[in-house]
């Protein structure tokens, strides 16, 4: 996992969006902030935190860049939040 902390990442509810989207696939900027209804620059501004925690992937091609969810963070995740519950006490 990233440097960044990835909760504080999370809290933000344009960023958990931006995730949501992007669970069916790829996107490009352009997209994203379209269906967002945000700036451009506010759009660079969340993905910036979260590709610095990992969360997603960038892939350019031609003259788009593409974004993607990083899956192995996610299931890093869950792994580590699986050992809090279920156990024996």
């Amino acid at each position: 996992m990233g440097d960044t902390n990835i909760f504080k990442v999370l809290s933000d509810e344009q960023r958990r969006e931006i995730l949501v989207m992007l669970k069916n696939g790829r996107m490009n900027a352009g997209d994203i902030a379209k269906r967002l209804d945000i700036t451009p620059a506010a759009l660079s501004y969340h993905l910036k935190l979260l590709k610095n925690a990992d969360l997603v992937l960038e892939y350019k091609e031609k003259n788009f860049i593409y974004y993607e969810i990083n899956t192995s963070v996610f299931e890093e995740l869950i792994l580590w939040i699986g050992q809090f519950g279920g156990g024996e006490k």
